[in-house]
Order: C-alpha cells, then sequence, then structure tokens
C-alpha cells in the first residue's frame, strides 16, 4: 500500500502535467510555438509514477513525446515553454523546441525525435554510471515502436551482458501514428521479448498511478540491488493526435477503441478514488488546480517576455566551412 501523502503527490503531478499540457494544446494554433508538438496526454500516469522513485542522482532520457518526462523529473516548466516558443531562456537555448528538452541540473539528460534514438545513450549513461561506481541509476522512456529497432535488442544484450544500472521504460499505446501495433508485430507481450534477454520484467497498467508507482519501486530495488537492469511495459493510450494539439479525425482510430480507453483515463481514474476514500475533497482538489493554473500563467509570462535565439558570431563562424 502507498501512504497517503504519496497518493497525493502522484495525483498532483499527474494533474498537473495536464493541466500544462492542456495549455500548450489550446496556444498552440496560435502559430507563435513553430516547432511539432507531441502531447503525452492519456499518459501521464507513467511519467508521475516512474520518476516519483528517483533520486536526483538518477539520470532520465525521453523522446519525442518528453513533456511529461521532464516536468516530473524536476525540469524547468517556465524554461521548457520558453523552449517551445523558440526563446533563448529555454532550456535549449531556444534551439532545440519540444522534442529536444534537457536540463543536467535535475538529471534529465535530453530527449529526441528519433525512434529509438536515446536508448543506445542511454545504455552508455548506465555503463558509465557502473564504471564510476555511482549510486545513480538510468531510466529511458520509449513507445512500443522502438522495440522494433535493432539497437532497442543491442542495448538489452549490453545491458544484460553487463548487469547495467538502467531500467527501460515501454509506453506501449499500441500506435505508431496510425499503425496499431498488431499490424506490426506478431501477437506476444513485449516483456516477455525483454526476458528472454535475461532481463527482469514486469508488464503493468499504465493508466493507474498507484500501480506504475508500486511497479517501478519493485524494479528500482531490483537493480539499485546490483541485479542488472530492468525493464517495465505499461500499458496505456494517448487521447490526442499523434503530433499537435487536435483529437484526431475519425476514421483514424477506431472510435469504439478511443471510447474505451476514455474511460480508463488515468486523470479521473485517480481523482474518483481520492474522493471515493476521502484523502481529497472537491475543495482541495480546487486549490491544487488554482495553485498550477498560477504558476503555467507565470511560464507562460516568462516565455513571451524572454528574447528569440539570437546567432551569437562564434556559432555563426562555426558553419564556415
Amino acid at each position: 500500500m502507498v501512504n497517503i501523502k504519496v497518493l497525493e503527490k502522484l495525483y498532483y503531478q499527474l494533474f498537473r502535467i495536464r493541466l500544462i499540457e492542456e495549455r500548450i494544446a489550446e496556444e498552440y494554433p496560435k502559430q507563435e510555438m513553430r516547432c511539432p508538438v507531441h502531447f503525452c496526454i492519456g499518459h501521464e500516469a507513467i511519467s508521475a509514477g516512474v520518476c516519483a522513485c528517483l533520486r536526483d542522482d538518477d539520470f532520465v532520457f525521453s523522446n519525442h513525446r518528453s513533456h511529461g518526462h521532464y516536468l516530473a523529473k524536476g525540469g524547468n516548466l517556465a524554461a521548457m515553454i520558453a523552449e517551445i516558443y523558440g526563446k533563448e531562456t529555454g532550456c535549449s537555448r531556444g534551439r532545440g523546441g519540444s522534442q529536444h528538452l534537457i536540463d543536467l541540473s535535475v538529471g534529465f539528460l535530453g530527449a529526441t525525435p528519433i525512434v529509438g534514438g536515446t536508448i543506445p545513450v542511454a545504455t552508455g549513461s548506465a555503463f558509465v554510471s557502473k564504471l564510476n561506481h555511482e549510486k545513480g541509476i538510468t531510466v529511458v522512456f520509449f513507445g512500443d515502436a522502438a522495440t522494433e529497432e535493432g539497437v532497442f535488442h543491442e542495448s538489452l544484450n549490453f545491458a544484460s551482458l553487463k548487469k547495467l544500472p538502467i531500467l527501460f521504460v515501454c509506453e506501449n499505446n499500441f500506435y505508431s501514428i496510425f499503425t496499431h501495433i498488431r499490424e506490426r508485430q506478431p501477437k506476444r507481450d513485449i516483456a516477455k521479448v525483454v526476458s528472454a534477454h535475461g532481463i527482469f520484467s514486469i508488464k503493468e497498467d499504465g493508466n493507474d498511478v498507484e500501480k506504475v508507482y508500486l511497479t517501478a519501486k519493485k524494479a528500482i530495488a531490483y537493480i539499485k540491488a546490483g541485479k542488472g537492469p530492468a525493464f517495465l511495459e505499461f500499458l496505456t493510450y494517448r487521447f490526442r493526435e499523434h503530433c499537435g494539439p487536435n483529437f484526431e479525425k475519425v476514421g483514424e482510430r477506431p472510435r469504439k477503441e478511443f471510447e474505451k480507453w476514455k474511460k480508463r483515463d488515468p486523470l479521473v481514474i485517480m481523482e474518483k478514488r481520492a474522493l471515493r476514500e476521502k484523502w481529497l475533497d472537491t475543495e482541495k482538489i480546487e486549490t491544487m488546480k488554482k495553485r498550477i493554473i498560477h504558476e503555467i500563467n507565470e511560464a507562460f509570462d516568462f516565455a513571451s517576455k524572454s528574447p528569440y535565439l539570437r546567432e551569437k558570431p562564434e556559432e555563426k563562424q562555426a558553419y564556415v566551412t
């Protein structure tokens, strides 16, 4: 069982990520954010649950759907919003946009849009930690399509062979853009495929933040005991289009499938439970909402007042051949 204080923190982080992304989705059509944006709305329980188990000296790598991972690891919201607007005050100085967030101060070592691209880099990070006898672990988040990349299996093999302190986290939302996993892979559990590499693997509900938290805690304890890497497959579903702020058009994904998963909204599940068990009430939830919205407004205000990136003379010179 998870104590009430932890449950409240998990709910708050889940709620915070959702409100932040919904605000970005609201502002995006104004055409002032000039980079592609991939939302994790529907996935938030995974970010909140896994990162709640991490320490400051643990490292995180992400993919194109990175906002939740960045925020849950302690990334600066104002710097993230500024980055999406291409401002100099952004966490990547306005040069990376939504898909290239980084914050070394909180151990968020980066995100890239290349499918599976951060998996070998994260494996290398874990190898360095082992060579240097560091206590921290590396966590890498990726989607189900990344498990079809050769580098994924090469990284699993190396991590297993060297017993590296790394946690592989697969957010299985069943889709690679519009193509369902059943059209891309034989019928199988990804976790079982990974276990064949000799890696401790668990498959769990990714829309229940408490289950995510407990599962991640178990896997991290296994890694920190020096037993080697672990792999978590969390089943979830994205509610917005693959890239962009809109909901998908009719026919792009089955409507019945979408409605089925919408009933399993991780935020709704957690809120209903909180009210039922009375460790939160509507007044406290409203107070949380006001606090988060105030934080969001301040972040957008910061971004709007920040200067756009300017090419410095030394950077211009670097392009000259």
